[in-house]
């Protein structure tokens, strides 16, 4: 940590850890001290961490082929994109390494969409109050909380925020430069937030009677994490685009756009680009996740556990009405709320053997391994207890 201190850039509050080696939920320091991860590297690690259908599928490639660049074709890549377009019912892939970079992605390809379309000055788009959607200059400026944006100004143009959940603020924001709406159906940053029931369904409608993008990102909730492939299936609408990330590769990195046909023909070859997108290693990985989250058992199992974590959780509010503000979530990916500032519970709920993390400054974010066990849900409710007594 101390030479972390002396050459890392000191851009990241980090907890004062150093992890080693992990197996499914669990996870080991450098002295050997063993927690319950229900963080998962921030809801990245589905499948656990080093899930031995992922690590033999690495390997193989790793005696294979590493990388080739997006000059040529590769077969991981075209099989994960055949893979993942089947399971959101879009029709063309485009990979990237992050989150941020897919979000970007999602923007270009709504300018690019409009301008085809004969209408050049559409060029805004419409996101919301306490989004988050990624660290590059445009993506920060979309996402729709100020303590991201300070010290970046001039912010680029062509972004607009409105209240989460309130389609009559998101309509009266629609204007002649408008391309796009860019929502989160669960905000993770944000406090682990839901849209309303029937909020993404509203926000197709009037899309599609603007003539907008409706672009979703997917990038926390994606790959089965609220018990669907992917959380805008909960409302049966379909999208123009949206981004993945985090647990596609469970734990390597790489993201991806996914869009219509009609949407896909803007991008064509010299407008936009990733060295090491759609990476061979990074793919393998991709093509286990996407199988084994595509199981219908994995996603019962998901929703099961997320409705039974949840209800303990509500249980443990019932008991600290005083400390516990809220418990709410979907699937696996579970805020609870707190009256006060959370950084003091996540440090003791370290110290007492579990890894959480805050969303937003009085929010803890769960988002355990789809494989986790449902009593080391009970033990992680019981250490949060003890935690929040303390």
């Amino acid at each position: 940590m101390d030479k972390a201190k002396a050459h890392l850039l000191q851009n990241y509050k980090q907890q004062p850890v150093v992890l080693e080696r992990g197996l499914g939920s669990r996870v080991w320091d450098a002295e050997g001290r063993e927690y319950l991860d229900l963080i998962s590297g921030i809801a990245t690690c589905g499948l656990g961490h080093c899930h031995p259908e992922v690590v033999v599928a690495v390997k193989a490639q790793l005696e294979k082929l590493w990388h080739v660049s997006n000059v040529f074709f590769s077969e991981p890549q075209i099989e994960l994109a055949s893979r993942l377009t089947a399971a959101a019912g879009l029709d063309r892939a485009f990979f990237c390494n992050s989150g941020g970079e897919a979000n970007e992605a999602l923007l270009k390809l709504a300018r690019k969409v409009q301008k085809d379309r004969g209408n050049p000055d559409r060029y805004e788009v419409i996101s919301f109050h306490n989004s988050f959607h990624g660290r590059t200059l445009a993506t920060v400026t979309a996402t729709g909380q100020p303590k991201y944006h300070k010290g970046f100004e001039p912010l680029p143009a062509g972004f607009t925020h409105v209240p989460y959940g309130d389609l009559e603020a998101v309509r009266k924001a629609v204007g002649p430069h408008t391309a796009a709406i860019l929502v989160e159906p669960i905000q993770g940053e944000g406090g682990v937030r839901q849209a309303p029931p029937g909020f993404l369904k509203a926000l197709r409608a009037l899309c599609d009677e603007k003539g907008l993008l409706l672009l979703v990102d997917e990038i926390q909730t994606g790959m089965g994490r609220t018990g669907k492939v992917f959380a805008f299936q909960h409302e049966g609408i379909l999208p123009d685009a949206i981004s993945l990330a985090k647990a596609l590769g469970n734990g390597l990195p790489i993201g991806a756009m996914l869009c219509t046909e009609e949407a896909g023909k803007s991008l064509v070859p010299g407008t936009h680009g990733s060295t090491f997108g759609g990476n061979l290693v990074a793919a393998a990985a991709a093509n286990v996740v996407v199988r084994k989250v595509t199981e219908p058992q994995m996603l019962r199992d998901v929703a099961q556990k997320g409705e039974y974590f949840l209800s303990r959780l509500r249980e443990l509010q019932s008991r600290l009405p005083t400390v516990i503000k809220e418990a709410r979530g979907m699937g696996l990916l579970v805020g609870v709320e707190l009256f006060q500032d959370a950084a003091p519970s996540i440090a003791k709920c370290r110290e007492l053997g579990m890894l959480v993390n805050a969303a937003g400054e009085k929010t803890i974010r769960f988002a355990p391994a789809y494989t986790v066990a449902n009593d080391d849900l009970d033990h992680g409710v019981r250490i949060l207890e003890r935690a929040l007594k303390a």
